[in-house]
């Protein structure tokens, strides 16, 4: 992917208690998380699960679902080949154990087998955003700019999927066991592409959206749910800031 980002920050500047009451959620386990103006990939945010009896509930989940094997794969023999460089012995199957995952935060090829094991219902969930930021990849500046429903920063929600996940994250943490989400992405729409091209966020704007992606029905009932906003749905709010100001609301 180079240098060019796709929607590796995002914000949710809104109390929990107004997320919770938006998505129907009964409980949260963080309720006294304050609002987060830059949410960045492995940081923990909120996101809205299914518990039993379908009953929806608030969970923070590190961002940066579990990378394909390959990917993982080929890392460590990497790192295999420099250590044998070295002259050291290589246990390439702890190695490739110990190999730090950072997740992948977003997912648009829904047809990969490595994706199609967590798109059914027990894995769908609502991802919580005011707003999100794209690099201006068109303009060449690389300048995050910030896109919402309107110049208020309305709640909205991502289509996201999550999974319980043992990996290393992070190498000065060894091997953890978390919960970790993504939401898909799509073709972009007018305003995201004028920056961005290469794709958006799938965004859930009504409540009849956010139900069916949360309900029980098979993902090829979900699947026409990635696709991009219509266009003129979005605003700019912000531009070259590392996280989003304040709303002026």
């Amino acid at each position: 992917m180079g240098a060019v980002h796709i929607c590796n920050l995002y914000a949710v500047t809104k109390m929990r208690a107004e997320i919770g009451a938006l998505a129907r959620a009964i409980g949260d386990r963080n309720n006294n998380q304050p609002p987060m103006s830059g949410v960045y990939p492995d940081y923990s945010a909120p996101v809205v699960v299914h518990t039993e009896g379908l009953e929806r509930t608030l969970r923070d989940m590190r961002w940066g679902l579990p990378s394909s094997k390959k990917a993982l794969i080929d890392a460590a023999r990497k790192r295999a080949d420099k250590l044998r460089a070295k002259g050291q012995a290589v246990d390439f199957e702890h190695l490739l154990r110990m190999e730090p995952d950072k997740g992948t935060t977003n997912v648009r090829n829904t047809s990969s087998s490595h994706w199609k094991r967590w798109l059914g219902p027990a894995n769908r969930c609502l991802v919580p955003f005011t707003s999100f930021s794209e690099p201006d990849q068109v303009g060449g500046s690389l300048r995050p700019v910030w896109f919402a429903l309107d110049d208020s920063r309305p709640l909205a929600f991502f289509a996201g999927i999550w999974t319980p996940w043992t990996c290393v994250r992070k190498v000065k943490e060894g091997e953890v066991s978390c919960e970790v989400f993504g939401f898909l992405t799509t073709e972009a729409n007018a305003e995201v592409a004028t920056y961005h091209s290469k794709a958006m966020p799938v965004i859930l704007t009504t409540e009849a959206e956010r139900d069916l992606w949360m309900s029980d029905a098979p993902w090829e009932e979900v699947m026409h749910l990635q696709r991009p906003l219509t266009d003129s749905a979005l605003r700019v709010v912000a531009v070259g800031e590392r996280v989003d100001p304040a709303s002026p609301a």
